[in-house]
């Protein structure tokens, strides 16, 4: 099945990629179902209403699925809802969380088979078979439902090196930045905005 997968640095390059129409509009009244997951210990409940405080200048249904524990992720109601999603959006927060939370559940499942996802900042990177952990730059990894990149946000220049230079060199590392919107179409990525995001493999800057 193909996928369409969006991973965004904020809630502001959130909002210019539905505003963006080259990049597939949302369609009114289409049915958004928003994922706080990995802002369990900064406030799901604050994460849901941010993004859906975007989402308002559109024309949609958006439901908020307050997964924030494994239980959670075990329940049929919510996998259902997001296998049923025009579009599944995951809010930023800590991707080890969002990993232990979704890894061999019905909801990681239902995350894994949706048509499109937006992904925000930081949990982005658990989606993908190559994770950067934030707590020190080291690979590990991820859940494995889109291929192709590893995504990292922003750390010190020391963290970045030794990120790097752990890799695998045909790994391709983007630190995705505040502003940046990378695009997968199924495991082909592209960088369609962002001066602030950097793609390299190995110590060699590349262009997606």
């Amino acid at each position: 099945m193909h996928t369409s997968t969006f991973a965004v640095g904020s809630l502001v390059a959130l909002g210019e990629l539905l505003r963006d129409s080259s990049l597939g509009a949302l369609a009114i009244g289409a049915d958004v179902v928003v994922v706080p997951t990995a802002a369990a210990f900064t406030g799901a409940d604050r994460a849901a209403i941010a993004v859906a405080t975007v989402l308002d200048e559109f024309d949609v249904r958006v439901e908020a699925l307050m997964v924030t524990d494994r239980a959670a992720s075990a329940q049929d109601y919510f996998a259902r809802r997001v296998g049923e999603a025009d579009l599944v959006v995951l809010c930023d927060g800590s991707p080890l969380h969002a990993r232990a939370t979704w890894r061999d559940t019905p909801l990681g499942e239902a995350i894994r088979g949706a048509a499109k996802i937006v992904a925000i900042g930081a949990v982005a990177g658990v989606l993908g078979e190559v994770m950067i952990d934030p707590r020190g730059g080291a690979p590990t990894n991820g859940l494995d439902y889109r291929r192709g990149v590893a995504i990292t946000t922003a750390a010190s220049d020391e963290q970045l090196t030794r990120t790097r230079r752990l890799l695998a060199p045909e790994v391709t590392l983007v630190v995705l930045g505040a502003r940046g919107v990378l695009v997968g179409e199924d495991a082909t990525w592209r960088l369609v905005r962002g001066e602030d995001t950097v793609a390299t493999r190995g110590d060699l800057e590349v262009t997606l």
